[in-house]
């Protein structure tokens, strides 16, 4: 009975451990970004951008943007560029709240894991006395992953 009692301990053990893991096999990779904004908004909330993380796929959605970004001050003036091909490329932006003492956000890194795309950032204070919203805005090749904030 006990030899029994035994065996059936071991294949249960055998069993459990023997757990097929698909996920095992994907390697998730660093992909490239480019900054395509960065900065603060200094309309005290005025620009109506609530603390937020879009993903935009298309120029509609990113056209509307950029028209809240410029509604109090000419924001997008310093982006490195606003034409972007939302059949190549997908547009990650990140609003933190407002803050006082000039508070900076930056991103760190953008990895491609099996079901998503993490997107790590780095926050900084500042020394002014200034209420601001920070903000990152990135792009990167197309995809349909959701992209999630670490």
């Amino acid at each position: 009975m006990r030899t029994r009692i035994l065996l059936f301990l071991l294949g249960m053990g055998l069993l459990i451990s023997c757990n097929n893991d698909d996920n095992a096999d994907y390697q998730s990779t660093e992909i490239n970004f480019t900054e395509i904004g960065k900065g603060a908004l200094f309309g005290n909330g005025q620009e109506g951008i609530s603390q937020s993380n879009l993903t935009i796929s298309n120029t509609t959605e990113w056209q509307n943007l950029l028209t809240q970004l410029n509604s109090v001050h000419n924001t997008t003036d310093n982006f490195i560029e606003t034409d972007i091909n939302f059949n190549e490329f997908t547009v990650f932006a990140i609003f933190l709240e407002v803050k006082g003492q000039g508070w900076e956000i930056g991103t760190e890194s953008v990895i491609e894991n099996e079901n998503n795309i993490s997107v790590t950032t780095v926050e900084n204070e500042g020394i002014n006395l200034v209420m601001t919203q920070p903000f990152s805005i990135i792009k990167i090749q197309k995809t349909e992953k959701p992209i999630i904030l670490e």
